[in-house]
């Protein structure tokens, strides 16, 4: 009730927009090469939620069903389209989500990492090499058969 809707539309614009405008420009070489490997970087958020990110949530659903209607648009082509749902990655975005955290709980730095830390099962940031390897496989010569999958990169079941 009290999302912002400059806010929204600015999540929509740059989350499910943004994936919609790059997929669509990737059709070119792909037509031309007849062979293509689409990978959307969702979100954990986008297979179970977020609590106190709707907007977020939302748009990482939304590159889901994206990817999802587009893998079964062109079934049976040499194209595949999968999205990569991560957990709390250890990126440059962390100390802004520890500050959101603690503009919001009113907790200290170390409490508002833990948040994080807390929420993927394993007790740790995923590392950024994790989400790349689980791409490099999406695009390895024999992947054809992995198509339309939200594959969780979270440490454990969700």
């Amino acid at each position: 009730h009290n999302t912002d809707l400059d806010f929204w539309n600015n999540m929509v614009a740059t989350n499910l927009t943004g994936a919609f405008l790059t997929i669509r420009e990737s059709f070119g070489s792909m037509f031309q090469t007849d062979w293509g490997r689409v990978i959307i970087i969702s979100s954990i958020a986008g297979v179970r939620g977020l609590k106190g990110g709707l907007a977020y949530s939302a748009t990482k659903h939304g590159v889901i069903g994206l990817m999802r209607s587009l893998s079964e648009d062109y079934l049976g082509t040499p194209f595949t389209f999968n999205a990569i749902c991560p957990a709390y990655v250890d990126t440059d975005i962390v100390p802004q989500n520890i500050d959101r955290i603690m503009a919001r709980t009113r907790m200290n730095k170390d409490d508002a990492r833990a948040v994080m830390v807390g929420a993927n099962p394993h007790g740790r940031l995923i590392a950024p090499e994790e989400v790349a390897e689980a791409a490099l496989w999406l695009c390895a010569p024999n992947s054809g058969s992995f198509n339309g999958q939200a594959i969780q990169i979270a440490g454990g079941e969700f």
